[in-house]
């Protein structure tokens, strides 16, 4: 105990938001020291990092696309979970490395957030990644709880709050209440499900291949929930499906939204079934309380009102949304002793 407290004292424990687009690193007293995409470049067919491991994050993801034959950019993460270990491990410890630059003899203590709806395994494969990219400990936190406590929420009063974070590759639905939650749901339908809609819509009617990036940045520039009061309309370049050359269109914010309009359904749907769950005095409570919007996918214009509209309620927007988890780790952090019991570690999966 009294070594552990020793090591502390050298070490620069830090809080991750693990996520399937971005990756936020925040350490104790500086707030968010990294962000950076979840994507790392390797040789293909092997699980080497290139440019001495250091193809990582906003490198990377500048590769997504256009890698030669001998080289891949992946993603790891996959709906909020790992969908590839060595490769996660590899990304982790680039990150852990680059916040914490002291030598390895002193490991720093970390705090991840994890989707509410992954199973044992794979917080286990969480916290094994965390271990061997070269952390002292570590413990995991349901993203939903770090998410409202980064808005700011009273989720330790005895009131209810709502908090709903859309991520890149999940959904966190939760109501919460004296340091709790009390109803959550969790889908596998986020940012990354809107920009697969907009790719199936420009093959379907434009005969247009276009690539992640480049729909992701279709769905910042002119994506919708709503109706706009002053509709857009954006230049698309692609590789034509029919003669295989590059070719280019243009699309309208109106065909953005109809694309966005089932992923959209199911988030709405997801909300809408977490509220009748939900206890009678909680959902008197939410009636002033609100609800709470945060993650990437809560900046889609129009997203609030469109919840507004689904519940009856009123929907606000979390200060700086891609943050909150972010922040919510940071919290557990500097009161590490104080929600130790709460956290999951080791022996509890």
């Amino acid at each position: 105990m009294i070594f552990d407290k020793l090591l502390g004292m050298f070490s620069t424990d830090m809080g991750i938001d693990l996520g399937t687009c971005n990756t936020l690193v925040c350490v104790k007293g500086q707030g968010i020291v990294l962000n950076e995409p979840s994507v790392v470049a390797v040789r293909r067919g092997t699980n080497r990092v290139l440019h001495n491991g250091n193809a990582v994050g906003i490198l990377a993801k500048e590769m997504l696309g256009k890698t030669p034959g001998s080289v891949t950019a992946i993603r790891p993460m996959k709906d909020g979970v790992i969908a590839d270990f060595d490769i996660t491990e590899a990304m982790l410890s680039y990150f852990i490395r680059k916040v914490h630059r002291r030598r390895s003899l002193v490991k720093p203590r970390v705090v991840i957030a994890v989707p509410s709806g992954i199973t044992a395994v794979e917080k286990r494969a969480v916290y094994d990644s965390a271990k061997r990219a070269g952390a002292r400990d570590a413990y995991l936190v349901d993203e939903p709880m770090a998410a409202a406590i980064g808005a700011e929420l009273p989720v330790s009063e005895p009131t209810g709050s709502m908090i709903v974070d859309i991520g890149g590759g999940t959904t966190e639905v939760a109501i919460l209440s004296l340091a709790d939650i009390s109803v959550c749901e969790s889908i596998r339908v986020a940012g990354d499900d809107m920009d697969e809609a907009i790719v199936a819509h420009m093959k379907r009617t434009y005969n247009l291949m276009i690539g992640e990036q480049t729909s992701e940045r279709i769905k910042i520039e002119c994506g919708s929930a709503c109706p706009l009061e002053q509709e857009m309309t954006q230049e698309v370049r692609g590789r034509d499906m029919m003669s295989g050359l590059p070719r280019k269109a243009v699309i309208s914010s109106e065909e953005v939204r109809e694309a966005l309009k089932e992923p959209i359904g199911q988030i709405i749907d997801c909300v809408t079934r977490t509220l009748e769950k939900c206890e009678p005095e909680l959902a008197a409570d939410l009636v002033d309380n609100g609800i709470t919007l945060a993650g990437g996918g809560a900046l889609l214009r129009g997203m609030d009102k469109v919840l507004a509209n689904a519940t009856g309620l009123e929907v606000k927007l979390a200060i700086d949304p891609l943050t909150c988890v972010a922040r919510g780790t940071a919290v557990y952090l500097e009161n590490i002793d104080h929600w130790k019991d709460i956290m999951e570690h080791e022996e509890e999966f």
